[in-house]
């Protein structure tokens, strides 16, 4: 049986914002590369934002409902990102145990 640790948090979530794991010991796997193939959307997407954010909040002439839409799109990419990130040092500490800080 795989244990908790060995599995892999997915960039998506499922019903009820339930994370969702993966479990296979092919990295090369269909799943494993649709979710690298999603966490680099993912990234990719709070990079633009991130630089859409800096321009919008140097603009004097953004409204507050602008600024309200900015801050909902930053949520969920930092929600993302966090995930990635989550699900990326899970990664690490299973392939290499003892370089793990956690």
């Amino acid at each position: 049986m795989t244990t908790p640790n060995e599995l892999r948090l997915l960039p998506w979530s499922g019903p009820g914002d339930k994370p969702c794991y993966l479990s296979t010991d092919d990295p090369d796997g269909y799943m494993s590369r649709l979710a690298d193939n999603i966490e680099a959307v993912q990234l990719g997407t709070a990079k633009a934002l991130l630089d859409d954010a800096s321009e919008t909040v140097d603009n004097q002439d953004t409204s507050l409902d602008e600024m309200r839409c900015l801050v909902t799109e930053l949520t969920g990419a930092l929600r993302d990102v966090c995930r990635v990130a989550t699900s990326r040092g899970r990664l690490r500490a299973t392939s290499y145990p003892s370089e793990s800080t956690y």
